[in-house]
């Protein structure tokens, strides 16, 4: 039986997947196998550059080496993609360009896309959110919107006007928890949204000096992430305001994972988030 008994009622098992932002460095073929032998339900991949400066591109749609490794590799371990990113909505970008990209996920058995808005231009926003929403629902596709603190839509509400606004029935929010409390958003913001609208969250902690900078907010992000239990984000009042939905570690810190080697500091933050949740 899967899941917790408390008294006559049984408790859903949580789900955890593995973010690739966690251990950016793997291949998507490598990272399955880790994740697996790790103990990971997913794994969450990030088959659409960003175009940062150093940043490994793992676009499956033209890599088709890579594809079939990677189809390999969730048929032999088991493991379900959970979701692909990043689908960045900004000035200039045909959101027509993500399609390959959705097909290749749909032929490795995912469902969920993440987005975030990096244009101030709300309209040219909601426009293309809707496209992006519009094109993936054939494919069976949810486009998750997710507010990001140093991006033109950082705060849940203003994501949320836009999902709302655009009234797509595969249009999703995402929560990051570091993002969360970047921006100080409040648990309360989270039931003025339907359950239905989110499919998956990101989960980490994190210490949040007063004050910080754009760039050691960026730094935190990208390198100082930490495990549940460990820093200032109420990570637990998150979860209970969510429904029950995978969680993906995205934890990335550059020093543990040099220390400890991608494997078994991806397996300390599985290990980690399971006591953090009671098992």
């Amino acid at each position: 039986m899967n899941g917790a008994m408390i008294g006559t009622c049984v408790l859903p098992k949580q789900l955890f997947s593995l973010a690739h932002l966690t251990v950016m460095n793997c291949p998507p073929p490598e990272m399955t196998y880790l994740a697996a032998r790790a103990g990971y339900d997913f794994v969450s991949l990030r088959i659409i550059p960003m175009g940062l400066p150093g940043e490994p591109r793992y676009e499956l749609s033209k890599d088709r080496a890579m594809f079939r490794q990677t189809r390999a590799a969730l048929a032999e371990t088991g493991l379900q993609l959970l979701d692909i990113e990043l689908a960045r909505i900004l000035s200039g970008v045909d959101v027509k360009t993500y399609v390959p990209a959705m097909e290749v996920a749909v032929e490795l058995g995912c469902h969920h896309l993440i987005t975030s808005g990096w244009s101030a231009d709300q309209s040219l926003v909601l426009d293309k959110f809707s496209e992006l929403c519009d094109l993936a629902l054939p494919l069976g596709v949810t486009v998750n919107f997710e507010p990001v603190a140093f991006a033109d839509f950082a705060s849940l509400a203003s994501v949320y006007a836009i999902v709302k606004t655009a009234g797509r029935p595969n249009g999703g929010v995402l929560i990051d928890a570091l993002h969360f409390a970047l921006t100080g958003t409040k648990i309360a913001e989270l039931a003025e949204i339907p359950a239905g609208r989110f499919h998956l969250a990101q989960l980490c902690d994190a210490r949040l000096p007063p004050g910080a900078s754009h760039d050691e907010e960026l730094a935190i992000a990208r390198g100082k992430r930490l495990y549940l239990g460990e820093g200032d984000i109420d990570v637990a009042a998150i979860a209970a305001g969510l429904p029950h939905i995978p969680f993906s570690l995205e934890m990335p810190n550059a020093e543990r994972a040099k220390s400890l080697g991608y494997e078994e500091y991806a397996r300390l933050c599985l290990a980690g988030a399971r006591q953090y949740f009671g098992g």
